[in-house]
């Protein structure tokens, strides 16, 4: 597993809490793009998308590469396969607890009848 200290998780996921940086992400993920590429699909100014970038690349989510004129930017993988593998841990716990109020649900009484008293519901039951 990739360690990442506390402060670098933090800002994994402060700069996956926004949509933009995720759809941003997503893009650069097909292929590396220019500043320009990836700001094309929003309403927003070069700035804006720039100011979304460095949080990105704060994060280490990003790499930015200079290829001629232009300067490309490409996912890094590393830091979100770590963010996945901590939300991974917690995945476990989940998948337990639903497992358990499944078969909770699937156990417990069924409309018109108390498990707990061993009736049915019927009516005929004294009180």
């Amino acid at each position: 597993m990739v360690e990442l200290t506390v402060a670098s998780l933090d800002s994994v996921f402060h700069a996956l809490s926004d949509a933009t940086r995720r759809a941003i992400l997503r893009d650069v993920s097909r292929e590396a793009k220019t500043v320009g590429q990836i700001a094309e699909p929003y309403n927003m100014s070069l700035a804006a998308v720039s100011k979304h970038l460095q949080v990105l690349e704060r994060a280490d989510l990003i790499r930015r590469e200079k290829k001629g004129n232009f300067r490309m930017v490409q996912l890094n993988a590393d830091n979100l396969r770590a963010a996945q593998e901590w939300l991974a841990y917690y995945e476990t716990f989940w998948t337990g607890q639903l497992d358990a109020l499944q078969n909770y649900l699937e156990t417990a009484e069924t409309p018109g009848e108390d498990v707990r008293n061993g009736n049915s519901g019927t009516g005929t039951e004294k009180g």
